[in-house]
Order: structure tokens, then C-alpha cells, then sequence
């Protein structure tokens, strides 16, 4: 049992109109994992947590892909702007401690490297570092890494 089975059921549970279960599985979830993983932010299939995604916040509204990679800490969050809704998309691996803050839309195929600070779109098959994150590769494709 990890934090994305956890999501799985809370996100069943609201999708089938039963909010209070839905509320009581995310507060085992803070419990347990001391992630914040809301029922409302879109999570694809495929997508895994490191270490029982421990620490993990993500934004109620936030949408990620299929096959994501989210490592341990890592933040996808808001800059207290209306409507700033960060989109992940499919295949992207998110290193520990790092930060997707902001209206941002990661593409396809991306990585973002460990404690990086992303606060502006990643281009498909990027790989970014840093704070703030910057290009460090372009043209990748995940199966070559995975």
C-alpha cells in the first residue's frame, strides 16, 4: 500500500459522489505518508510515487500524466495566482525535492532533476536543473532511460 493506491481509491470515491470517504482516505493519506495528494487533481495510469511518496504536494487542480515518475518531497503546486494549474505530461520523471510551481505545463518525455525549481513550461524531451531550472538536454525520450 502506497500514497498513489490511497489516491486511487479517495479519486473512485469522489468520482462515485462519496465526498466523506473520499476526505477520510486523503486524511489517512496525510497521516500516513505526510503527502497531500488531493481526490480532485487528475493523476494518469501508470503513474508511481518514490518511497510511498513520501512528501509529496500537489495541487488540487493539478493534471498528470500516464507513466510519471514522482520521486520522494517533490512539490506541484501554485503561486497564488488565479487560475495557475501546473500540467505534468506523460513520461516525465520528477527527481526528490523538486519544485513545479506556477501555471506550468511540462511536456512529454521530460525530466527534472533533483531539488530543481520549475517556474516556467519545459519543452517535450527536455531535461532541466537547477534553481530555477534550466535546459541541461534536449531530445530525450524516456524509454532510452527507463
Amino acid at each position: 500500500m502506497n500514497a498513489i493506491v490511497m489516491y486511487r481509491i479517495e479519486r473512485w470515491l469522489y468520482i462515485h459522489h462519496l465526498t466523506l470517504l473520499a476526505k477520510i482516505v486523503r486524511g489517512g493519506v496525510y497521516l500516513l505518508y505526510n503527502s497531500f495528494i488531493p481526490y480532485t487533481c487528475e493523476i494518469g495510469k501508470g503513474t508511481k510515487f518514490g518511497y510511498k511518496g513520501m512528501g509529496v504536494v500537489i495541487h488540487s487542480r493539478a493534471k498528470i500524466g500516464e507513466n510519471c515518475i514522482i520521486a520522494q518531497q517533490v512539490t506541484i503546486g501554485g503561486r497564488s495566482k488565479i487560475p495557475d494549474v501546473p500540467v505534468i505530461g506523460n513520461n516525465v520523471y520528477i527527481g526528490c525535492g523538486a519544485k513545479v510551481l506556477g501555471d506550468v505545463i511540462i511536456g512529454d518525455d521530460c525530466v527534472i532533476g533533483a531539488n530543481a525549481v520549475v517556474i516556467h513550461n519545459v519543452e517535450s524531451g527536455t531535461v532541466v536543473a537547477g534553481v530555477p531550472a534550466k535546459v541541461i538536454k534536449t531530445g530525450i525520450k524516456m524509454e532510452d532511460y527507463v
